[in-house]
């Protein structure tokens, strides 16, 4: 008899050091053990065509890099990174396959779509109130959300403008589009789902000098990461594997 399928994380930190801990936020929210999540490293190694058949679901993690940033001054590694994305994107929604993308990815994921991504509903690194839409509360995956709960975000551009063929399930005061879904199965957050407080703070350490608050405010900003209570987000990511392994 063969066990259950595994699950594959895709990550795009160029950051050494907060590539293991994304993984294992991940690994640790998804309640799986480190054999049924395989991971791959898209800043190091190009994607190819994953055999969808033989996996059970894929989560894109967070990246430093933007999609905003002008085609001519992104580095090579970006420019792949984003194609293998923009690739996985169209073969799951073809196949009805279940992507779980976030923060990086849903800008990837909302430029592959038709959707507008730009620069005005940035988030500094904090706990933010999310609110689900009425789909949202109606959905298989987010629907095992409260209505209302804290999420972790720290992004410098967001969906402005929904793809036509996407469904709104959650929003912030500060960012309108914070969880979306595309087909049956292709999910999208700006929010950062994986991550504990603990986890969040330690990023911020290593993401102090890119720009998502200022350096000289680290110890503030760990201060106000260390005081938030965010327990609702991974549960989506628990829920995607139950959905997923229904399949």
């Amino acid at each position: 008899m063969t066990g259950p399928k595994p699950f594959l994380f895709l990550s795009a930190r160029p950051e050494v050091e907060a590539v293991g801990p994304e993984y294992e936020s991940v690994r640790r929210a998804m309640g799986l053990d480190a054999g049924r999540l395989e991971h791959h490293r898209l800043d190091v190694e190009p994607l190819g065509e994953p055999a969808l058949d033989d996996l059970a679901g894929i989560v894109v993690g967070g990246s430093p890099y933007n999609v905003t940033t002008a085609e001519e001054h992104k580095h090579a590694v970006q420019l792949r990174v984003e194609a293998d994305l923009a690739r996985l994107a169209e073969r799951s929604l073809d196949a009805g396959f279940p992507v779980l993308f976030t923060c990086y990815g849903i800008g990837v994921l909302t430029r592959v779509l038709g959707g507008t991504v730009g620069t005005r509903h940035g988030e500094d690194a904090a706990a933010v109130e999310i609110t689900l839409t009425d789909a949202g509360a109606a959905d298989r995956l987010v629907g095992a959300l409260p209505p209302r709960f804290d999420a972790l975000v720290g992004h410098k551009e967001s969906t402005e403008r929904l793809p036509d063929d996407a469904v709104l399930l959650a929003s912030s005061a500060g960012c309108p589009v914070q969880i979306y879904r595309v087909g049956a199965s292709v999910y999208a957050t700006q929010f950062h789902p994986e991550v504990t407080t603990d986890d969040f703070i330690a990023r911020a350490q290593v993401y102090r000098h890119h720009g998502y608050f200022p350096a000289s405010e680290l110890r503030e900003v760990s201060e106000r990461l260390a005081a938030a209570s965010v327990t609702e987000p991974q549960r989506m990511l628990r829920r995607f594997v139950e959905l997923a392994d229904e399949r």
